[in-house]
């Protein structure tokens, strides 16, 4: 399979609100000297604790902050190196923010995600409302079509973000947290989409979550922030390698390597 997402020796300081650089006199490092690959047709879920840097490390993967050093490549062509224009036709991103505009169609949200391909004024042709109406039902909403954003739930609003990464045809997408603010089907549901999303459509899937067991029922590799190390291991490896129980050993919780579940210690 063609490697789609590749860091190479990546290093990247946390953003200065992160509870591991407050106090600190000098920058502190997230991630140091990482290099992974993740290939076509994956889907990879990010996991770590709450401030190590997830959010920071899908950043620059998108080309939105610039690592210390290192290069990231996406469909084999450095970042660095590729014009803002190119960039959005290889990489979408996913934020957890959300999109509540009052009167603004499902439709239009996704549209949006063919800017970059549209002409100045941001017409779409028949063939891009063709992608749109794709992307939609691919998310299960293309009956949620004509309806206004701000009266979605938040899982459908969710799809509709997701839909406009589809319909900006890119092959690598990343997403910050999808499954926030969802309920527990709802997560499922959604991660479940991502996963097919990836075998079926051929897909880079990078998404950041705190859900573990859904990351290691539903996700094909687990990448881990053990800062500033980061651990990409296909998902079976991932739970035997003993990374997941050093995250969870805190004193008051521990990780059941058998059973896939975190404990509460009495």
């Amino acid at each position: 399979m063609s490697v789609l997402l590749e860091t190479q020796h990546l290093t990247k300081y946390y953003g200065k609100n992160s509870k591991y650089a407050k106090g600190r006199n000098s920058l502190v490092k997230a991630v140091d000297d990482v290099s992974v690959k993740i290939e076509k047709g994956k889907s990879v879920a990010l996991i770590g604790e709450s401030g190590s840097g997830k959010s920071t490390l899908l950043r620059a993967v998108a080309g939105l902050e610039a690592p210390l050093s290192g290069g990231i490549r996406l469909c084999g062509r450095l970042l660095s190196a590729t014009p803002a224009h190119e960039l959005a036709q290889v990489v979408s991103f996913v934020t957890t923010e959300k999109v509540r505009i009052a009167n603004l169609a499902s439709r239009d949200v996704v549209g949006l995600g063919r800017a970059p391909y549209t002409d100045w004024l941001g017409r779409l042709r028949p063939e891009d409302r063709a992608v749109v109406d794709r992307a939609l039902n691919l998310v299960g909403m293309g009956g949620f079509a004509d309806k206004p954003m701000d009266r979605l739930s938040d899982g459908e609003a969710q799809r509709v973000m997701i839909a406009r990464a589809l319909a900006q045809d890119t092959p690598v997408i990343l997403l910050d947290e999808p499954t926030a603010f969802l309920d527990m089907p709802n997560r499922y549901e959604l991660c479940t989409l991502l996963r097919r999303l990836a075998h079926d459509e051929g897909k880079c899937i990078f998404f950041s979550t705190h859900e573990l067991d859904i990351a290691l029922t539903l996700c094909d590799a687990v990448a881990l922030i053990d800062p500033p190390r980061l651990h990409l291991l296909p998902t079976d490896e991932m739970i035997r390698s003993g990374h997941i129980e050093r995250l969870f050993d805190n004193g008051t919780v521990a990780f059941d390597a058998s059973t896939r579940t975190v404990t509460v210690r009495r």
